[in-house]
C-alpha cells in the first residue's frame, strides 16, 4: 500500500493497525468484528481497504475513511476510521486461514481448512462505501488438506500460488 501502515491478525478476533511514530510503531485502530480468530490480512493495492479472514468462516472487507469523508463517517480528531464495509459469509464451511487481495485485478483469493481454494471479484456496480463481491472460481480440492496460503503474483495478473498441509505447493491460472 501507498501509506506507512502495519496490519496485524489476532487470536484476539480482531485486527491491530499500526503507525510509525517516532521510531516506533504504535496501534492507530483496533477493528472488531469477527467471532473467532483473525488469521490474515491484506491490503488492496491503495491501502484505504483491508480485507481479514477467520476461524470465524467470514472474509470482512475495510474502509479507510478521513476526517470530514463525504460519506459521512465519523472520525476521532484528526484520526482516519476503519469501518467494515463488506462481510462474506456462507462460501467457507471451515476456516479461512488466508486472504490474498491481487493489486493487478482487485480479486480476492482465501485459502480454506475445506481444502478449498476461492476467488471473488467486487462487483463494478455497487458503491465504493457499500462494495459487493460475488464468488467468481471455486476449486473444492485444490489439496488434499488443508490450504494454508494464498499468493497472487504480483505482475502477472491471474498467477495465483498455494500451499497445504499436505506439503504441496500449487499453482493456478484465473481467468474472468
Amino acid at each position: 500500500p501507498f501509506l506507512q501502515l502495519l496490519a496485524s491478525a489476532s487470536y484476539d478476533d480482531t485486527v491491530k493497525l499500526y503507525q510509525e511514530e517516532e521510531d516506533d510503531w504504535v496501534c492507530c485502530a483496533t477493528l472488531e468484528g469477527h467471532e473467532s480468530t483473525v488469521w490474515s490480512v491484506a491490503f488492496d493495492g491503495s491501502g484505504e481497504r483491508l480485507a481479514s479472514c477467520s476461524d470465524d468462516r467470514t472474509l470482512r472487507v475495510w474502509q479507510r475513511y478521513q476526517p470530514g469523508n463525504q460519506e459521512g463517517v465519523a472520525c476521532s480528531g484528526t484520526d482516519p476510521t476503519w469501518k467494515c464495509v463488506c462481510n462474506l459469509s456462507g462460501y467457507h464451511s471451515r476456516t479461512i486461514y488466508d486472504v490474498a487481495w491481487c493489486h493487478l485485478s482487485g480479486a480476492l483469493a482465501t485459502a480454506c481448512g475445506d481444502d478449498a481454494i476461492r476467488v471473488f471479484e467486487e462487483t463494478p456496480a455497487a458503491p465504493p462505501q457499500q462494495p459487493s463481491f460475488s464468488l467468481a472460481a471455486h476449486v473444492p480440492r485444490a489439496h488434499s488438506q488443508d490450504v494454508n496460503c494464498v499468493a497472487w503474483h504480483p505482475k502477472e495478473a491471474g498467477l495465483l500460488a498455494s500451499c497445504s498441509d499436505d506439503g504441496d505447493i500449487a499453482f493456478w491460472k484465473y481467468q474472468r
